[in-house]
């Protein structure tokens, strides 16, 4: 299923005509010289061991474009980083593992703490924000892309895809979103469907005209965890270390770079990973949490923009955002029977009431400290407040890694 239109401010590349990842790969390998390209895998140990992961290791492996592959892993003891680097040997490209949780990352993790930089508690924002930091101090790559360890359904015709807009300087595109559909038997993507866009929305008909709201609301899949960009953003870019990671990545794109520089591309026909569960009565976990998470940061961001985020469009926001989330499940739902998938109205409905309370929670915890929005400094700040940063990380994953 294709189209060609363009809708909104971001520039829509689209799957059209035969499948081309053969073409795609020899431009590629071509541009290699010219844009070195990094891989960087943020992936916890224990997606080694479930169905996606081997697989995407099968399919890197057959990837001839790629300078270097840096996985930054999460939660793993010394036994475990010792299976992750036998599991990762099969890689040509000679990949490189940031062991989070090994007593030398930790060290500079400390160390960031005491000079007044810290890169908060362990997350996906963190180890895909150290993992950042190596390639840079590295130098040996122009593209860094990144994508989640968990798609069931990866191909390589992904990477490529996802690479070629901001590598091939013939685009001349800086930073390129990946987006799909999330269809099985019904649709996935709630959190993305009943709760970002009908957020947006909301927020829309509140405030009425704002840029950032107008950017964000083009893309097609905003939490989509693929997104390619050029090295220099990687350095100058905040990205927050809890589930607010991709809006935040958005809202540094949209300070950081030209709008015309940033595109979104159609990476795959399906796309599956593993789903989060709603934790309707615990705000600190599952889908919950993340709602929280995302709400905050999209609020932090808008008073970054000087919009006045007052009580009272706290209050009512909640209520308009119901009001828009509704409006958009009963689309959603002709778009299920048109298409004969499964779609469980009360099960929707449950998730926009879980979601209008986290909207509520996210607004008083926000209200109660604007600024407690966790940023990771950027890698200039860093490098400002210890020279000698860089170095030191090489120095730690190159042991790690001996």
């Amino acid at each position: 299923m294709s189209d060609f239109h363009q809708t909104g401010l971001i520039t829509t590349l689209h799957r059209l005509g035969a499948p081309n990842l053969e073409q795609l790969e020899k431009e590629l390998e071509e541009t290699l010289l010219l844009r070195p390209i990094a891989l960087v895998l943020p992936s916890l140990y224990s997606e080694l061991q479930g169905e996606a992961m081997p697989w995407i290791v099968e399919e890197l492996s057959q990837v001839r474009y790629l300078r270097e592959i840096v996985i930054s892993l999460g939660r793993a003891g010394k036994e475990e980083f010792e299976r992750a680097k036998e599991f990762f040997a099969i890689l040509p490209q000679g990949p490189r593992i940031v062991w989070n949780n090994g007593p030398r990352i930790q060290a500079l993790y400390q160390l960031l703490q005491e000079h007044g930089v810290s890169a908060g508690p362990d997350g996906k924002g963190r180890s895909a924000w150290m993992a950042f930091g190596y390639v840079l101090a590295r130098g040996q790559s122009d593209v860094i892309a990144l994508h989640d360890c968990d798609i069931v359904t990866y191909s390589r015709e992904l990477l490529a895809r996802l690479c070629y807009p901001v590598a091939n300087p013939k685009l001349a595109f800086e930073f390129c979103k990946g987006y799909y559909s999330r269809v099985t038997d019904r649709l996935h993507g709630r959190a993305t469907r009943l709760l970002v866009t009908p957020l947006i929305r909301a927020l829309q008909r509140m405030i009425g005209y704002q840029p950032f709201l107008v950017y964000l609301d083009s893309f097609r899949y905003p939490l989509a965890g693929e997104f390619a960009m050029i090295a220099d953003l990687a350095r100058v870019n905040r990205i927050p270390w809890d589930w607010g990671l991709e809006v935040g990545v958005l809202a540094e794109v949209y300070r950081n770079c030209a709008i015309g520089r940033v595109c979104q591309v159609d990476l795959l026909d399906t796309y599956e990973h593993k789903h989060q569960v709603l934790s309707p009565d615990d705000p600190t976990k599952g889908l919950m949490r993340m709602a929280v998470d995302i709400t905050k940061s999209l609020l932090r961001t808008l008073a970054e923009e000087g919009v006045p985020i007052s009580d009272s469009l706290l209050k009512t926001l909640p209520v308009a955002y119901l009001r828009s989330a509704r409006d958009m499940m009963s689309r959603y739902q002709n778009d299920a029977y048109i298409n004969s998938l499964r779609f469980d109205q009360h099960e929707e409905g449950m998730a926009l009431e879980a979601f209008a309370q986290a909207i509520r929670f996210a607004s008083e915890e926000f209200v109660a400290d604007p600024l407690s929005v966790p940023l990771i400094p950027n890698w200039n700040r860093v490098l400002s407040a210890i020279p000698d940063f860089f170095a030191r990380l090489r120095e730690a994953v190159d042991l790690d890694n001996g």
